[in-house]
């Protein structure tokens, strides 16, 4: 070329640009667009007809400068265009895990900002009495359940969000199965409240026909409460039971129609 290189030039390219394509081993298709990419910059488009590709395009950015009556190629890159196959979204490993997922020997670390979390000295409103006299049993119980000694506790949004989460999951009042229990977990003798403020609402059930090990709503329930009644086994409640002793055996004969038993 010749003259001055300038920004009708760059967009008058195609032939280099196609040309720095076919020359780094690429076989472009149609040219699509040409766009300028500043004073002394454009970028041309081709289509790209490679497998498992579908929809990308070839981008040549040609360049200029002042004074200058040649155009070079800056960049060759491969991009994707409307409606273009691409991957799905990269999510972060701690945003993708969900319950369920851990097992044996796999190690789960909270972040250093988890809003369920919060340092051991912080007051989360976690109620715990203690008795006036107590001994030292009771101290390091309460000190236990307060969390002291522990770095890290469960926040008020933590505790919240745990509540809220069991409280509408399927240990919670609004289940299938608490619907059809005929009491309640929080008068069964196989529950056990949790600590602190959850207390009132929460326990783990200790029977192992049940939800054994599970957190419960106090308002949950089952079929294996303590105080269901089995079956007496007395028979059947909707029914005498039938003599069979009343019945008159026949014997049917040939062309003869039914005659009585002689020994009936």
């Amino acid at each position: 070329m010749t003259g001055v290189v300038d920004g009708p030039r760059l967009l008058d390219a195609v032939d280099i640009a196609r040309g720095a394509l076919i020359d780094d081993g690429h076989e472009p298709g149609a040219h699509r667009a040409a766009v300028t990419e500043g004073e002394w910059a454009a970028a041309h488009y081709f289509d790209a007809d490679l497998v498992g590709y579908r929809g990308w395009q070839w981008c040549v950015v040609v360049a200029g400068a002042p004074g200058a009556d040649t155009v070079t190629v800056s960049e060759v890159v491969l991009l994707p265009g409307e409606g273009a196959l691409l991957a799905p979204q990269w999510v972060p490993w701690n945003e993708r895990v969900a319950a369920g997922d851990l097992s044996a020997g796999d190690l789960l670390a909270a972040d250093a900002d988890d809003v369920r979390l919060v340092p051991g000295y912080v007051d989360t409103a976690d109620d715990v009495d203690l008795a006036d006299g107590a001994d030292p049993d009771q101290v390091a119980e309460v000190a236990g359940e307060l969390g002291l000694g522990r770095e890290r506790v469960l926040s008020r949004e933590g505790r919240d969000e745990a509540a809220t989460r069991w409280y509408e999951g399927d240990s919670g009042p609004d289940s299938e199965m608490a619907q059809a229990a005929p009491y309640a977990c929080c008068t069964c003798g196989f529950y056990i409240p949790l600590s602190g403020t959850l207390r009132v609402a929460f326990g783990a059930c200790a029977n192992e026909y049940a939800a054994d090990a599970q957190v419960v709503s106090a308002e949950f329930g089952c079929g294996a409460h303590s105080s269901v009644v089995g079956p007496s086994g007395e028979g059947s409640p909707a029914y005498d039971a039938f003599d069979d002793g009343v019945l008159e055996i026949v014997a049917v004969g040939a062309g003869t129609g039914a005659q009585a038993d002689p020994s009936s």
